[in-house]
């Protein structure tokens, strides 16, 4: 590790002088997210679901979505980028975090958690991981993090506050110990909430100077709607609204449209979700909505 470098993750050292300045001019994330709207054609994965779920046990969409993402970061690497403490770094590894409530009862508990990413992960191997993660959660078994905020929010006003400064202090120096950074969403390359799961469309959610995370994904329900294709007829297509929240000053905005289009050259042929999730995607998509 060379001086300058994160435990998790390797100082940029290459940055232009327009990017450099960014980090000063906007030094808060939650102040430099820009919100994209995405109405994504689902209609060949819809058909790959419905063909492969006998075959693959337990199989959702969520399991199709986070593997779809995996698949973009993989293909486009500096959406693995963050900034912290007006430095760039890029992550050393791929990891998904999102918040998972134990049931479905209005004063049911939330508990954060992550899925580490591998380049040689597939579908099948994310699904595994995902439902090895949603037990666990299921279960009510908390670690890491999960602990850490459940001690401190039994705290006094007063002390929780002290507590958090110092948090907020070592986390810009990469100066935390491991029992509140394991499990905290917080540092992984992004957030996701599959909000269609409960019949919602995507929203956008903020993003936080907290952690590391550059990116948060909302994903919508799946509809069918009648579209207007590139010859002037109409069909009726399966259609899925994703709201991104993304720091702007990881990369620029033509990189960051171009790893929408690669998401849906990947729903294109989702076939190649079953190969391994660092596998190179053709980049062939022009937006039809």
């Amino acid at each position: 590790m060379k001086f300058g470098d994160r435990r998790d993750a390797v100082k940029v050292r290459d940055i232009d002088g327009m990017h450099k300045i960014m980090v000063y001019l906007k030094p808060h994330r939650c102040d430099s997210d820009v919100y994209i709207n995405q109405k994504l054609d689902v209609t060949e994965l819809v058909k790959f679901y419905e063909k492969n779920k006998s075959k693959y046990e337990g199989l959702t969409y969520y399991h199709l979505f986070m593997t779809l993402i995996s698949k973009t970061i993989y293909n486009k690497p500096l959406l693995n980028r963050f900034i912290a403490n007006k430095t760039f770094y890029d992550r050393k590894d791929v990891s998904i975090g999102y918040v998972a409530k134990v049931n479905y009862n209005d004063d049911s508990k939330e508990l954060l958690s992550i899925i580490n990413i591998d380049k040689d992960d597939n579908l099948e191997s994310i699904k595994n991981k995902v439902i090895s993660s949603v037990e666990k959660i299921r279960n009510n078994k908390q670690s890491g993090a999960n602990d850490v905020i459940s001690i401190v929010g039994k705290m006094p006003k007063c002390i929780i506050s002290l507590v958090v400064h110092i948090v907020k202090f070592l986390d810009r120096h990469d100066l935390l110990p491991k029992s509140i950074i394991n499990d905290n969403l917080y540092y992984s390359t992004l957030i996701v909430s599959n909000l269609g799961s409960i019949k919602s469309g995507a929203i956008y959610h903020n993003l936080t100077d907290f952690g590391t995370s550059s990116i948060m994904v909302t994903i919508g329900e799946i509809k069918k709607k009648k579209v207007l294709m590139e010859d002037g007829s109409e069909e009726i297509r399966y259609l899925c609204e994703f709201g991104i929240n993304i720091d702007e000053r990881i990369d620029d905005g033509v990189y960051f449209i171009k790893a929408i289009k690669l998401m849906q050259d990947i729903l294109n042929e989702p076939e190649c979700l079953e190969r391994s999730v660092n596998e190179k995607v053709r980049e062939t998509t022009k937006f039809k909505y």
